[in-house]
């Protein structure tokens, strides 16, 4: 058995052009195992490196970037969005992908709050802007289902009543717990930096879609909320005890541009 050492894909190598655009990677220098003269399989790069992952037609985030700029070029408000795959395999049990994190350039959310809390602190949550706040009465219509929420906080006193909301908060990340810093008594600090706070969710099957700012925004202020949700992720492979390949594809897309994968994926 010989090797052809190919390096790029020369017009009077269309052949071998093909052959190799069949895997994805035009212009990628590979070693092809030959058998009396034909090309098969691939054998390897002629490097030790390992192949990366990237799809097919990947580009950096500035190049991706780019491209979607110039296609929305006179729609200065539309959006800016990253859709992250992730491998539900790679974790022993499946939870929903529920997170929050404070963005480089703010992006206005509108959130439904809901308080438990009675009294003082009760009067306190309202004050500071959350939309549903009461006590037992709110736990029961909680639990008949009869409000939509974003957010839920609980204060110590109300705590024991809301563990039996557990079965259905849980599910929808919306459990409150000290953990989490959402069961307090410091009501009106938690939910300002839940206003504050920017969420980011994953749909049933693990991908998660969500916006990283406008087109006319700076590319350092996209990439840096970009970077930021993208940490959060890694960090919650962690708390999952996921150790690797959690992340499979990473998409950026706009508006009205198509979706591009990302070269290079955590």
């Amino acid at each position: 058995m010989s090797s052809i050492l190919i390096t790029r894909a020369l017009p009077s190598a269309a052949a071998t052009s093909r052959t190799i655009a069949a895997a994805g990677v035009v212009g990628t220098t590979y070693i092809l195992s030959t058998y009396n003269g034909v090309a098969g399989a691939q054998r390897g790069y002629a490097t030790a490196k390992k192949a990366p992952k990237s799809l097919p037609g990947a580009m950096t985030f500035a190049d991706a970037l780019s491209v979607l700029k110039a296609k929305e070029v006179s729609k200065p408000n539309h959006l800016v969005e990253v859709h992250i795959q992730t491998n539900t395999k790679a974790e022993k049990h499946s939870q929903p992908i529920r997170t929050s994190v404070l963005l480089q350039k703010a992006i206005k959310q509108d959130s439904v709050i809901l308080v438990f809390a009675e009294g003082k602190l009760a009067e306190e949550a309202r004050a500071s802007g959350a939309q549903i706040v009461g006590g037992p009465e709110l736990v029961k219509e909680v639990e008949e289902g009869k409000h939509k929420f974003d957010k839920c906080i609980s204060t110590p006193g109300m705590y024991p009543s809301v563990t039996k909301l557990a079965r259905i908060l849980g599910p929808r990340g919306l459990m409150p717990t000290t953990k989490k810093g959402t069961v307090t008594e410091d009501i009106s600090g938690v939910i300002m930096a839940q206003t504050a706070a920017f969420d980011i969710r994953g749909d049933k099957n693990g991908v998660v879609h969500t916006i990283i700012g406008k087109v006319t925004w700076d590319q350092k202020d996209i990439e840096g909320n970009y970077q930021i949700i993208m940490e959060q992720m890694k960090v919650l492979a962690a708390e999952r005890f996921v150790k690797k390949d959690w992340i499979k594809n990473v998409y950026i897309s706009s508006t009205q541009g198509p979706g591009i994968p990302l070269i290079s994926n955590p």
